[in-house]
């Protein structure tokens, strides 16, 4: 009986101790943990600038349901709003507008432009994507199916209030 009692204080006190070195052990930096402390003490880091336009003021900005088409937006935050340009069900392209006062590198991809739509500084990326600068807002549309072309994004992005995004501060 004496033998089972000490077996157990035994047992006890070695768990104990190990519980107590091994959390008071230094944590040896894992690979990530420089980054992360380099990340969230950079100010320029941050996601969306303060002074952004809210998702919510693009969206009366959009072009509306027209031609059979159907528009269904998907995403709304403070800098940005998206939504899906669907016929017969199927998304056909993606519509957005986005502040690039967080994204300076997005507006200075217009300074070169030689192509205008509307007016606005006009560039296509690649064979899906057209987009254009309108102040600080950049409106794009990009093709999510083959049949929907260049022409097509073009005049989806003229269906937009772009006059009433320029106005927007």
């Amino acid at each position: 009986m004496i033998f089972r009692r000490g077996r157990r204080i035994l047992v006890g006190l070695l768990l104990s101790v190990l519980l107590l070195t091994t959390a008071c052990a230094p944590k040896t930096p894992g690979q990530f943990d420089q980054v992360q402390k380099e990340s969230t003490q950079k100010k320029s880091g941050q996601a969306v600038a303060k002074n952004a336009t809210q998702g919510s003021e693009f969206n009366k900005l959009f072009p509306g349901e027209q031609d059979g088409y159907q528009r269904v937006f998907t995403q709304e935050k403070k800098g940005f709003a998206e939504a899906n340009l669907k016929k017969g069900g199927k998304v056909m392209a993606q519509l957005a507008v986005s502040d690039t006062t967080s994204t300076p590198s997005a507006a200075a991809k217009y300074s070169s432009s030689t192509k205008k739509i509307e007016g606005y500084p006009a560039v296509t990326l690649g064979n899906t994507q057209t987009s254009i600068l309108v102040g600080k807002y950049q409106v794009k549309v990009i093709s999510k199916d083959p049949s929907f072309t260049a022409s097509d994004r073009e005049d989806w992005i003229q269906k937009f209030n772009l006059s009433g995004l320029a106005r927007l501060k």
